[in-house]
């Protein structure tokens, strides 16, 4: 089939042709589908053939003409002389009718229709249109397939440099030897064999990980059968009557001085503020004063955690070699080294009111508790270099331990996921406490022995009532592992330090976290708030004792409370205002990681420990404390 196409051209069209000029040439359809886009090639040629089904004469031609101009009028001529049509593009396009249209520029049109006499009549309109054609991308770029076997063998190389493979050459031919690889090839140096065992290790995991995940499916599939229906629910194990009556000692413990914490805080809360003021801007001058006092090697590792006595003068100093050390202060001198852990010490924690001049609790009885990587909770005394008693139940590495304010039971932290809760006295374990997913790391009492934190490897902590075993509080923000924790003297006030570097303060009451800063460039290893000597249930008692007829302005505030140290992996021990969570001081001197800090309760001195093996004492040069 041919078309004779009938062109006034202007000047738009082709310079060369006159204004008036016409050309008339033939052009064969076959001809015009080759100047198409291939995706519009099979599309005419289907509209081709069905014309040429219902057109009986084949060498009926058609004429037309147009202005190459956008908007023109087309003109359709039947040759025959049945009908003559005149249809504009837009006027077609808005019926719906179907228009043939051949681009040669963007803007001319040209449309046909056959209407012989001796054809049947076919309405263009109720033709389907075949939108069944996929047109190329536009843009270029690489093929999904090819992207995508890209984008695998960037994992596979990520996953093989991930992949611990020994240097020494002997090894690396034992471990060939151990898969029943040849464990030399014809050619192969040292680093080629190494390669070559990396990249079997690579695809030994590859294999692995596909198997773990295809039983994780099955399992996931049999747990979905075997659990559809069911809702989920809390379930409660039966605890030992021995619990049941710690539950309410603690109770009877904690409610009267709960009582005198908030009476004693209400008074303070007539002091006006000024007074207020003066009285924390005096003590952050007196911080700024504190340097290095003394420093003294602790061990041949690393020296885990410090903690001073009740009275001041001793540092307890668990290191990695499961040895403790007794410092005395301010001469840092080894007093007397505790053995019995097998493994690194992780948790160090005086009695209560232990050392102190009058205090009922004899030197020979139980005055200090440590637990240990080899899962042990040790009591000593301090007449005798060898524990007096073990507390064992733990699976894994015991973090950190904690006696209650009571002095009648003990908390442990541990990695196999739990924190347990022992009886002194008996060496009982009352309670077997679960709920975090990961390692627990870090635990502490708040001041009336009614609500323990715990926090660990996990970034979640918890707050739980002894009194009731539930929990009234988590603690959700942090996005790495949470390393420390401490109660504020208030009793309603939590911090949590964590391996992003910020230090979370929490609040009971309010259910919330108050306040969210960053301490450290790096790791926030343990962090402690200062107690003060003002801050117990007796000094309480005699602090309202003695404020009960004075004026508000009279009344002198407390120191318990006003500031907190941290230590960080960024080697320094820093001093933080509980005002404004403001730096105060920043003591360096540390060659490693600080991994323990303490503050005594009288506020003249800061201890820290750390990777570099010391212990490091941390006061004023006048030896006046905060």
């Amino acid at each position: 089939m041919e078309v004779c196409i009938k062109i006034r051209s202007s000047t738009t069209v082709a310079s060369q042709v006159s204004n008036s000029s016409e050309l008339t040439f033939n052009i064969s359809t076959k001809a015009i589908a080759k100047m198409m886009h291939p995706s519009r090639q099979a599309y005419v040629e289907e509209e081709r053939n069905v014309s040429e089904h219902y057109q009986p004469t084949p060498s009926v031609t058609q004429q037309c003409s147009y202005d190459a101009f956008r908007g023109s009028r087309v003109e359709a001529v039947d040759l025959a002389g049945a009908e003559c049509l005149q249809r504009t593009p837009a006027d077609g396009m808005a019926r719906g009718n179907r228009i043939r249209t051949w681009g040669w520029t963007s803007q001319t049109f040209v449309g046909l229709r056959s209407n012989s006499a001796t054809s049947p009549r076919i309405d263009l309109s109720s033709l389907a249109l075949d939108r069944d054609y996929l047109l190329p991308a536009a843009g270029a770029g690489i093929a999904p397939e090819k992207a995508s076997a890209i984008l695998n063998q960037f994992e596979r190389k990520r996953r093989a440099a991930a992949i611990a493979v020994p240097t020494d050459d002997g090894r690396v031919r034992a471990k060939l030897r151990e898969m029943g690889e040849p464990i030399t090839l014809f050619g192969e140096g040292p680093g080629d064999r190494r390669d070559r065992l990396r990249a079997l290790l690579t695809i030994k995991a590859e294999i692995d990980a596909g198997e773990d995940e295809e039983r994780d499916i099955q399992m996931g599939e049999a747990a979905g059968g075997t659990a559809q229906g069911e809702q989920e629910e809390e379930f409660y194990t039966e605890g030992l009557p021995e619990l049941l009556e710690a539950r309410r000692a603690i109770a009877r413990y904690s409610l009267p001085r709960a009582k005198a914490r908030v009476s004693s805080q209400r008074i303070e809360s007539a002091i006006p503020l000024r007074n207020h003021i003066k009285h924390r801007k005096a003590i952050k001058e007196r911080l700024q004063n504190f340097d290095l006092f003394g420093t003294q090697i602790a061990g041949e590792r690393p020296v885990s955690l410090v903690r001073f006595s009740p009275n001041s003068e001793i540092i307890a100093a668990g290191n990695w070699g499961g040895g403790v050390k007794l410092l005395d202060v301010p001469t840092l001198n080894e007093k007397k080294t505790l053995r019995g852990h097998t493994d690194r010490v992780g948790g160090i924690s005086w009695f209560p009111n232990s050392t102190l001049p009058d205090t009922t609790v004899s030197p020979s009885s139980i005055n200090l508790a440590t637990g240990g990587g080899e899962g042990k909770v040790h009591l000593w005394s301090l007449e005798q270099d060898t524990p007096i008693s073990t507390l064992t139940g733990h699976t894994d590495r015991v973090a950190r331990v904690e006696f209650h304010p009571s002095g009648t039971y003990l908390a442990s932290a541990s990695s196999d996921t739990t924190w347990r809760l022992w009886d002194i006295a008996t060496t009982t374990e009352l309670l077997l406490q679960e709920g975090h997913s990961r390692e627990v790391y870090a635990l502490s009492f708040n001041t009336d022995g009614s609500l323990l934190a715990s926090a660990g490897l996990d970034s979640i902590g918890r707050v739980w009532d002894l009194r009731t075993g539930r929990t009234v509080m988590i603690l959700e923000g942090h996005i790495r592992p949470i390393h420390a924790l401490d109660w504020g003297t208030d009793g309603h006030r939590v911090l949590s330090g964590s391996a992003d570097g910020w230090i979370k303060c929490w609040d009971v009451r309010m259910v919330r976290c108050v306040s969210s800063f960053g301490a450290h460039k790096s790791v926030v290893s343990d962090l402690r708030w200062y107690k003060g000597l003002d801050a117990s249930f007796e000094n309480s008692n005699s602090f309202m004792q003695s404020q009960k007829d004075a004026r508000p302005d009279q009344i002198r505030p407390k120191k318990a409370g006003t500031f907190f140290v941290s230590g960080g992996f960024d080697k320094e021990v820093n001093v933080f205002s509980a005002d404004d969570w403001a730096k105060v001081k920043t003591l360096s001197g540390h060659s490693g990681n600080v991994l323990g800090v303490d503050v005594d309760r009288s506020g003249k001195w800061v201890a820290s420990c750390g990777h570099d093996r010391t212990v490091k004492l941390w006061g004023r040069d006048d030896g006046e404390g905060a």
